[in-house]
């Protein structure tokens, strides 16, 4: 298309919009602050629509320290909820992941108000890890929307929540989650092209998972079967778009009104999708991230993606640093797991991971609203 065909009116506008959401960001961000330090989080565990769900809310009951296997947080279990009818933020957790390595970002956005829903995905969990990738990649959106049917006829929770208009936050493969209920879609076929291209760079991605060489030299050559192979002659389960629709409403699910995503799943999305994702998308980055290398994921989202803002960008940070807490006990088993490590960097500064979780519940305060 040459610039001759393209509208400049609508460009300004959504240029204002953006500017606009960055003011109230801003804004919802000071008031963040301000209650942060004040404001008291529950825990509760629930099962609803068949999914585990861990529910982290504002409440006035003094909160005590926790032991969660090898995790220690500071909440008041089973805790009454403060009165008022709140929004609602559901959490997609990381491969292999648990809603307790996020547990801290959880907190940040119950003390600015919310109550979070940390679902635990089937499949692709630290208990079970059998349909990890693309199998569950299709799964984890519905689990999303399931629960939040199911907080919509809940006895104790219905009455206490606003469902029109409800955010996701994703982190690393439950950043695509995110996306994918933003409207974006992709494949199992657009990974296979992207790690027959850029395997050696984006080996933590291409090889996830798979520190073990013989299991590696199995996924190569999974990738290469593929080379040149014309798509119509390809298995449905490779070629098949998954996710946001190309006309109309791109959104599997409408209540979905803000995203938030740190060090996101790109690689396998349609370029086309992310320019007209349906809702507005904060992303945080870590410029240090080696499972997922930025070029290829958060970068390219920042690039394509019409309706992204960047919240935070931190150059030093690698790919667990934004999750807290991150017990040793945890930490160890999972770096080595992965072919280039998955540690956290010794010493990476609190604040910046903090900083940036404050700026996530201020985007999802300004474009959710009250």
């Amino acid at each position: 298309m040459t610039a001759c065909h393209i509208s400049i009116s609508p460009v300004r506008r959504a240029s204002e919009a953006l500017r606009s959401v960055g003011r109230r960001a801003a804004l919802a961000l000071l008031m963040t602050a301000a209650t942060a330090a004040s404001g008291q989080v529950g825990l509760a565990r629930l099962d609803l629509g068949g999914v585990p769900v861990t529910l982290v809310y504002p409440t006035a009951a003094a909160a005590s320290r926790q032991a969660y296997g090898p995790f220690e947080l500071d909440v008041a279990a089973d805790a009454e909820p403060l009165p008022g009818v709140r929004r609602l933020v559901v959490m997609s957790h990381g491969t292999g992941g648990s809603p307790l390595p996020d547990h801290a970002l959880a907190a940040t956005l119950a003390r600015a108000g919310f109550v979070v829903a940390q679902p635990l995905h089937a499949g692709d969990n630290h208990q079970d890890a059998s349909r990890a990738g693309p199998e569950s990649w299709v799964t984890r959106p519905q689990e999303v929307s399931r629960v939040i049917d199911a907080l919509a006829a809940h006895p104790q929770w219905r009455a206490r929540l606003k469902l029109d208009r409800v955010g996701v936050h994703g982190s690393s493969a439950g950043g695509l989650t995110a996306l994918t209920l933003a409207g974006a879609r992709w494949r199992t076929l657009n990974l296979v092209r992207h790690c027959q291209e850029h395997l050696e760079d984006d080996l933590g991605f291409c090889f996830n998972g798979a520190a073990d060489p013989a299991v590696q030299a199995r996924r190569r050559e999974s990738y290469e079967r593929a080379r040149g192979v014309p798509e119509g002659f390809l298995p449905e389960s490779l070629t098949a778009w998954r996710g946001g629709r190309e006309s109309g409403d791109p959104r599997p699910d409408a209540r979905i009104a803000a995203v938030t995503v740190s060090v996101p799943v790109v690689a396998p999305v349609d370029a086309a999708s992310l320019a007209r994702l349906a809702v507005p998308v904060g992303v945080v980055s870590a410029g240090g991230d080696t499972m997922l290398l930025p070029r290829f994921h958060s970068g390219r989202l920042l690039q394509q993606c019409t309706r992204c803002t960047r919240l935070a960008d931190l150059p030093d940070a690698t790919h667990f640093d934004l999750l807290w807490p991150w017990p040793d006990a945890i930490a160890r088993p999972v770096a080595a797991l992965h072919p280039r490590g998955g540690e956290a960097t010794p010493g990476f500064p609190a604040a910046e991971r903090t900083a940036a979780y404050e700026r996530i519940a201020g985007f999802l305060r300004s474009a959710l609203g009250d």
